[in-house]
């Protein structure tokens, strides 16, 4: 196969489509607000994501999908205003609430999502999309990040495109296919003639967090946007199986970042 000649992002569409992952509504998100602003903050990911930023030059910055603020306001300090962009009104308002506890008054909330129009979205000197990249169509995405933003742009991808492992898969007779992994991503940016930095991030087992079976079940249940009657009790000996040891194994993120010549 000529790489040249391949249609990345169409790919990338097709495999999204029949990958059986569920579309997140601000409801979903709505009612993780506050564990995700609770365990959010000071995490290996985060910390390393924050480590590979080049702010220098940069006063500005957008964070896409934003959450309860985990990378725009732990990058705050370094700049003179952020702006979090998420189409969760409760994440937002956790946006806000965090902001206050530390002192912030240059944060800005934005209540969009990526279908959109972003023409009163600001332009700012580094736009970041930090786990919110899992989108049914990644091209229109990324031209979206890349359009406002003066200086630079970083993007996290699911290294291998699980967001639950092959063992859990496997284990419930779960056959979907995942979504594409990071090479898709690297052919697609290269069709839209962007020339990206690949690095690769720390992700926490969140499955081996749970304290018992209910807890692990509602996290696989959240994540593949339900399980059927056949599939708990396979996943109820699988856990009991792995008793002693972590469930799966904790995710990899790719991190993207490129120039935009601003």
């Amino acid at each position: 196969m000529d790489p040249s000649t391949f249609d990345f992002a169409g790919y990338y569409r097709e495999r999204v489509r029949t990958a059986g992952r569920p579309e997140r509504s601000p409801d979903y998100w709505d009612g993780r607000a506050a564990t995700m602003s609770e365990r959010g903050f000071d995490t290996p990911y985060v910390r390393t994501f924050l480590a590979r930023m080049d702010l220098s030059g940069c006063s500005t910055l957008l964070d896409v999908g934003c959450g309860p603020g985990t990378i725009a306001l732990s990058a705050a300090p370094r700049l003179a205003h952020v702006y979090g962009l998420d189409h969760s009104p409760i994440m937002l308002s956790a946006f806000v609430e965090n902001a206050r506890a530390r002192g912030l008054t240059t944060a800005t909330p934005i209540l969009h999502s990526w279908d959109d129009d972003w023409t009163d979205v600001p332009v700012c000197d580094v736009v970041v999309a930090s786990r919110s990249t899992a989108v049914p169509d990644l091209e229109a995405a990324v031209l979206k990040l890349h359009a406002v933003a003066r200086r630079r742009v970083y993007l996290t991808y699911p290294a291998d495109g699980h967001l639950v492992g092959d063992d859990v898969r496997r284990a419930i007779g779960r056959e979907a296919s995942a979504l594409p992994d990071n090479l898709c991503v690297v052919g697609l940016l290269h069709e839209l003639g962007l020339h990206p930095t690949l690095d690769y991030l720390p992700g926490e087992n969140r499955l081996a967090e749970a304290a018992d079976f209910e807890e692990f079940r509602a996290r696989i249940d959240r994540l593949l946007g339900g399980l059927t009657v056949e599939e708990v009790p396979r996943l109820a000996a699988y856990f009991d199986e792995r008793r002693g040891r972590p469930p799966a194994a904790p995710m990899k993120w790719a991190l993207f970042s490129w120039e935009t010549g601003g």
